[in-house]
């Protein structure tokens, strides 16, 4: 039985990292609507195939979601912090992967992959309000911080706290909440709406619209 349950983890494993090396938008359909890939691993870093199966899901998981942090890749493929840990080190230390400080978190990156402005909306869009913040501008570009708190359902203060820390980024005028690069800030949320929730898929469902406005607001009340 336990030979069965391990190849059953090694099978889900190699899943995952099938669909980062396919590709960040493999796992999208026709609607933009996710598919749904369930793991529930817990491999040991024992050097065998196991150990192998592991990184290699590692790898096509921040290949498909990058700007992931530890505790993500940790819990998403249900393995522990120190194999989490141990596969990440290796892989960066191996040139596969990069790592970047952003705040609280060290987020990792396919190595050379990225600009340090898609990184920065990359790390943005990981965090769940600000990401909230950058679509519902996208999609609507005329939205005040009214707006923003009621379509999100957070308070004004917390609209204002993540506007600030996307300003600082250097991606939101809070003088009139215009996005600045919206056009990257576009192609990476249809690139990777399939991990960015259901307002990332909305607006990837929206994608033909949406590069068809001139980004630049016009007058707000």
């Amino acid at each position: 039985m336990s030979d069965e349950v391990d190849e059953s983890r090694r099978a889900a494993l190699r899943r995952v990292a099938a669909l980062g090396a396919a590709g960040p938008l493999a796992a999208l359909g026709s609607d933009g609507a996710t598919a749904d890939v369930d793991v529930d691993v817990n491999v040991d870093t024992d050097g065998g195939s196991g150990d192998t199966d592991t990184r290699e899901a590692v790898a096509g998981y921040v290949h498909s979601a990058p700007g992931v942090h530890l505790s993500k890749v940790r819990d998403d493929l249900g393995v522990g912090t120190g194999t989490a840990q141990y596969h990440l080190r290796r892989l960066v230390d191996d040139n596969a992967l990069e790592s970047h400080r952003d705040g609280d978190y060290r987020r990792f990156y396919p190595a050379g992959q990225f600009s340090t402005l898609e990184k920065r909306v990359l790390g943005q869009l990981r965090r769940e309000t600000a990401r909230g913040v950058l679509v519902e501008l996208l999609s609507d570009p005329t939205a005040s911080a009214g707006d923003l708190a009621s379509r999100l359902d957070v308070s004004r203060p917390t609209v204002s706290d993540r506007a600030a820390d996307l300003e600082r980024a250097g991606l939101l005028d809070r003088t009139d909440y215009s996005l600045r690069h919206p056009e990257t800030v576009l192609v990476l949320v249809l690139r990777y709406a399939d991990s960015l929730g259901p307002r990332a898929r909305r607006v990837a469902r929206e994608a033909d619209d949406l590069l068809r406005y001139d980004p630049t607001p016009g007058s707000r009340s």
